[in-house]
């Protein structure tokens, strides 16, 4: 990374601290239970079409449980290359639509954080700080992300993964540790 590049990331998480507390998240006991929830939103890279296909699968797979999905896809291009997808469940932005600290301007990504999810999955395994942002500060009642230790009061659940695993491999964790809550919830 250039010098730049870290001090941009300083300053934007510095930032991005300040508005988490003003940031009032009502605190829910920490519960989960994944049949009872309706609503998911989820946060990912789409750069790569093998994980926008991936991503669009596990929609599918969400809504074959009845599950309402929101899907808000980061592009880290300046241009969003055409795609298939529907419009009711997708959204996208790219680079081009980020300040100079990273942060995303257009109005439909704060309609998503405004947006009370069941249940946030963020599959940001690359650390884009467009995506932190929109998790940190949405609505939802319960957020699941990638661990790491400054971002604790961002998520409700962190899971261990570095930048070297792939999302398939992210998203089977997260499959994984959901079952092993929902099964300690319904005991």
């Amino acid at each position: 990374m250039s010098i730049l590049t870290d001090i941009k990331n300083i300053i934007a998480n510095f930032y991005l601290k300040l508005e988490l507390k003003d940031f009032v998240k009502e605190k829910k006991p920490n519960k989960f239970n994944f049949n009872k929830i309706e609503t998911v939103g989820i946060l990912f890279d789409a750069t790569s079409p093998e994980d926008l296909e991936l991503v669009k699968k596990y929609v599918g797979f969400l809504k074959e449980h009845r599950k309402k999905v929101k899907v808000m896809g980061f592009f880290n291009t300046k241009e969003i290359p055409s795609l298939t997808y529907s419009k009711l469940e997708y959204d996208f932005f790219s680079s081009k639509e980020l300040n100079w600290f990273g942060k995303p301007t257009p109005a439909f990504i704060k309609n998503f954080m405004e947006e009370e999810f069941d249940l946030l999955i963020d599959l940001n395994i690359a650390d884009h700080f467009s995506l932190k942002y929109i998790s940190a500060l949405s609505k939802a009642s319960f957020k699941v992300g990638r661990f790491s230790e400054k971002d604790t009061e961002i998520y409700d659940l962190m899971i261990e993964s570095d930048n070297t695993q792939t999302l398939k491999y992210f998203m089977k964790q997260i499959d994984i540790y959901i079952a092993m809550l929902n099964k300690n919830e319904t005991n």
